[in-house]
Order: structure tokens, then C-alpha cells, then sequence
């Protein structure tokens, strides 16, 4: 395959990739952005086998076929509950895989220069490549060696630690060392230190170095962030992950590498500033880490959750006539969209008004209410944002909330030491009656108690989500 094809198929994929992050804004279109990016993802490898730099095809394909056959199997079983779970792992991969190829650049570049002019002659691909570079070149490359690694091995422990966090194996409660932000600026200061030491001509110990304490910033700063903030990180370590395919891009000379990094971390940056100011956080704070801590005593709740059963839930559900379901991860954990979904079918059928509620950060995940939604089937028109109904609350007869809590807490508005002070909410508590399906008395992932549970106007529908939905399914006919 010559060089004008390979370059072709990369623009292709390219237009491809923008097709697919296009569409993927819109529910409709979803569907049709996926194999966007699918048929960009495999124009895209197969140009890269078949160039003319290539070769080692028997072991090029072997390690696809692994890979291919391990993401396939992994994403079989994976279910959308843990999807979360399984973005932040293969955020992991994308940092690894720029800290290895950044320092097998590094020893690739002392191998070249350790040849002379006849064996240079003879190099292909990457090495041909650093042989015709000049000093100024070689310099320029170290720099983007160590963005790589450094970016890589940030982005490989923080999403480790962001996939303990969502799998429940770490705490979830924002936890630092002893010194905080100064370890991590110390960190910064020693890696930046080293890097220059790289640049002037240290040997690759210096980039060894750098894979550990960037290791370190990574763990540490996630490790700082709450559990309740997970969705702006998981979208925050994909626009991590997409500088760091940027930095190796410019490494390898890879056109089309550089394009998709870029793609992946300027979209994720730009999600990360979105969900931010959903949560009411500053973008600075979060690149930052440890944000969302109590800057003070939070407000006592007074009063008692009163309990409620299915008969009398059925009950004020018929008598309604405007009704507002608020989805969030406790729905996700039993797996209950398709009784939701149900649910809204009947209640439908019985001339209600029934719709949707979505907050930004609904879920550990961005949009993950809305793909659980999709895959029961849920009309796309009945499924809002935040900011389209929340006006709707007081005109509502019933609001119905899934498995939610730090989305529907009034503390926000009226608790300024709350971790979740001034962060954006959808308005519940205005509806006429509200019904909580949750587990139990439990503050919940994020730990904030939640004044909305001891409401005059809320009752709590205790039990698993899907059993309590079933059981509530069995009075609507």
C-alpha cells in the first residue's frame, strides 16, 4: 500500500471519528455514530498494517486477534452497570500503552544513534525515521517522549484508582496524603526537573523516573476526589488519555494518532467543563484534584423518612395526572430500566403526562441514564434535561425518584456547607408528592444525607429498585 493510500484511508478515518463524536450528541443518531467510529477505527488499523513502514505481520496480526478476542469477550460480559467500570479501564490502557511506547522511542533513538551512516541506510519505519533527524529534531522529540510518558502515567493510575472507586473495591471519601497539593506540586517540580535533565542527555533513567512519580500524581489526585464527583473524572481522564495518544502521535510521526488524540482530548476536556458546571465546580479545582470536601458543620435534618407501600403508591399514580421520573444509579445497580420502562408504558396508556428527568451527572457515568433508558426502549422525546424541566416541578402531581440522591438534594440551595453547596439540582421536593425507591436509610455512595427523604411531601418506597417496581406493576393494570 503506498503512502498516498495510507494518508487517504487516515483522512477518511478521520472524517469518520468527527462523524462519530458528532452523533453521539443526540440520542437518535447514536446508534448510527457508533459504527462511525467503528468503520474509522478499522480503515484506520488496517492502513497502519498494510503501509509501507510496516512489518512483523504474523506478530502485528497475532496481537490483534488477542486484543480483539479479549475486548470482545470483556465487553460481553460487562453489564451496563459497569460501564463506568470498563471506561476507566481502557482509560488505563491508552496511558500504558503511551508510557511504552514512549520509552521504547527512547531506546530506539539510542539504538539508531549508536549506528553509523551504512547500517542507518539500511533502517525501515520508525527507526528510518529518527536516523534523518537532525539535533533540533531530536530534541523537539524528547520533549514530546516525556509529555507522553509523563501524560501516559497519569492517566494509567488515576483511572485505576477511578475504576477502584466505581467498582466499590477503594473508598470512595476523598482521601490525601499529608501535605496534599504540595506533594503533588513537589511531584510536578521533580518531573519537570527530570525532563529537562532528559532533554539535555540523560539516559532513560530519567524517564523511568518519570513514569513512577507521574504514577504518583495520578494516584494521588484521584484519590482526592469524592465519589459523588466520578463522572466529571472518568471525563476528565478521557481527555487525559486522548493528550497523551496526541504526544506519542507527534512521537511517531503518526498524522492520523495526532488527530484522534486531539479529538478525544478536546472533546473530553470540553465534557469535563460541561459536567463541571453542572456540579457547580471550577474546571481549575477538578484538573487540580481533591474538590467537593465540606468547608464547614453541615446542617442538621430534622423530621423521619415515612415509609410507603406499593397499594398506596398505585393509588396517588392513578389519581395523577403529571408524573416525573428521576432516574439515577441505584436504578442502574437493579437494573430496573425495564420495569421503569414498563411502568411508563402503563402509565401512559392510562392518559398520564409522564416523563423524564435527567441530570448532567445522573449515574457514575456521562449519559448514563440516558443509554439505560434507550436500551429499555424509553421514548427519546419523554427523556429531559435538567434544565428543560426543572421549571415543571410545581405543576407536577407526583415525582418519582430511582436509586438518587446528590441530584435531588435541596442541601445544595440551602446547606452552604454542604460537599455539594451551590451544585445545580433537579427541584423535586416542588412537586405536590414524592416517591423515593431506595435500598434503605443509607447516605448512599457519596455519604451527604439528604433533607429531601424527610420532606412532609416525600415517601420512601424501601426495597430493591426492580423488585419494588415489579411489585408496584402488579396494581397498574
Amino acid at each position: 500500500m503506498s503512502i498516498g493510500i495510507v494518508s487517504a484511508a487516515y483522512i477518511a478515518s478521520s472524517v469518520l471519528f468527527i462523524l462519530s463524536l458528532g452523533g453521539l450528541s443526540n440520542q437518535e443518531s447514536a446508534k448510527r455514530a457508533v459504527w462511525y467510529g467503528i468503520a474509522g477505527m478499522g480503515i484506520a488499523v488496517f492502513a497502519t498494517i498494510f503501509s509501507p513502514d510496516s512489518g512483523n505481520y504474523l506478530l502485528l496480526l497475532l496481537a490483534i486477534a488477542i486484543g480483539s478476542f479479549a475486548g470482545y469477550y470483556l465487553a460481553g460480559k460487562v453489564q451496563m452497570t459497569d460501564m463506568p467500570q470498563l471506561v476507566a479501564a481502557l482509560h488505563s490502557f491508552v496511558g500504558l500503552a503511551a508510557v511504552f511506547i514512549g520509552l521504547n522511542a527512547e531506546l530506539e533513538l539510542t539504538s539508531v544513534l549508536a549506528m553509523d551512516d551504512s547500517a542507518r541506510e539500511a533502517l525501515k519505519g520508525f527507526a528510518k525515521k529518527l536516523a534523518h533527524k537532525d539535533s533540533v529534531e531530536i530534541a523537539i522529540l524528547k520533549v514530546e517522549v516525556f509529555l507522553g510518558i509523563f501524560i501516559g502515567a497519569i492517566t494509567f493510575t488515576g483511572s485505576l484508582v477511578a475504576f477502584g472507586k466505581l467498582a466499590g473495591k477503594i473508598d470512595g471519601k476523598p482521601t490525601k496524603l499529608p501535605g496534599g497539593h504540595f506533594l503533588n506540586l513537589a511531584a510536578l517540580i521533580a518531573s519537570l526537573i527530570l525532563g529537562v535533565m532528559y532533554s539535555s542527555g540523560a539516559d532513560i533513567w530519567t524517564m523511568v523516573a518519570v513514569t513512577v512519580i507521574a504514577g504518583f500524581i495520578g494516584w494521588h489526585l484521584i484519590m482526592g476526589i469524592g465519589g459523588a464527583d466520578m463522572p466529571v473524572v472518568v471525563s476528565m481522564l478521557n481527555s487525559y488519555s486522548g493528550w497523551a495518544a496526541a504526544a506519542i502521535g507527534f512521537t511517531l510521526g503518526n498524522d492520523l494518532l495526532i488527530v484522534v488524540g486531539a479529538l478525544v482530548g478536546s472533546s473530553g476536556a470540553i465534557l469535563s467543563y460541561i459536567m463541571c458546571r453542572a456540579m457547580n465546580r471550577k474546571f481549575v479545582a477538578v484538573i487540580l484534584g481533591g474538590f467537593g470536601g465540606p468547608s464547614g458543620p453541615q446542617m442538621e435534618v430534622e423530621g423521619e423518612q415515612i415509609a410507603i407501600e406499593a397499594d398506596a403508591v398505585a393509588a396517588a399514580l392513578d389519581e395523577a395526572d403529571s408524573i416525573v421520573i428521576i432516574p439515577g444509579y441505584g436504578m442502574a445497580v437493579a437494573q430496573a430500566q425495564q420495569s421503569v420502562s414498563e411502568l411508563t408504558k402503563r402509565l401512559r396508556a392510562a392518559g398520564k403526562n409522564v416523563r423524564f428527568a435527567i441530570h448532567p451527572v445522573a449515574g457514575r457515568l456521562p449519559g448514563h441514564m440516558n443509554v439505560l433508558l434507550a436500551e429499555a426502549k424509553v421514548p427519546y422525546d419523554i427523556v429531559l434535561e435538567m434544565d428543560e424541566i426543572n421549571d415543571d416541578f410545581p405543576k407536577t402531581d407526583v415525582a418519582i425518584v430511582i436509586g438518587s440522591n446528590d441530584i435531588v438534594n435541596p442541601a445544595a440551595q440551602d446547606d452552604p456547607n454542604s460537599p455539594i453547596a451551590g451544585m445545580p439540582v433537579l427541584e423535586c421536593w416542588k412537586a405536590k408528592q414524592v416517591f423515593v425507591s431506595k435500598r434503605g436509610q443509607g447516605t448512599g455512595y457519596s455519604g451527604i444525607e439528604n433533607p429531601l427523604f424527610f420532606k412532609e411531601n416525600t415517601r420512601m418506597f424501601y426495597g430493591d429498585a426492580k423488585a419494588s417496581l415489579d411489585k408496584l406493576l402488579t396494581k397498574i393494570s
